[in-house]
């Protein structure tokens, strides 16, 4: 794999991200987190497909296909961690 391929990936992953940012909104902290866990999936997918075979999407040397969906997955995690409420400390009912 070559620099211009990573580097198109990372491009793919972090547009990815921030339109899923776009999309649900939120602060800095969301944007990072979703651009994180956007490159995270995106190549933990791009791996998957790879180990199976899988070249459903292939552009050059990416398993756009499969990278894709880690991307989308990744991003559906940290959307449902992102929605837990931290406990409220000291107060009674």
């Amino acid at each position: 794999m070559t620099i211009q391929s990573i580097l198109l990936g990372i491009c793919m992953a972090t547009l990815l991200g921030a339109l899923f940012h776009l999309w649900r909104g939120g602060g800095w902290v969301k944007l990072i987190a979703y651009l994180v866990a956007a490159n995270l999936g995106f190549w933990v997918g791009h791996w998957a497909a790879g180990a199976l075979n899988w070249t459903a999407g292939r552009v050059g040397p990416i398993n756009l296909g499969g990278a894709l969906v880690g991307g989308v997955l990744f991003l559906g995690l940290a959307y449902w961690l992102g929605q837990v409420e931290p406990p409220q400390g000291g107060k009674r009912a």
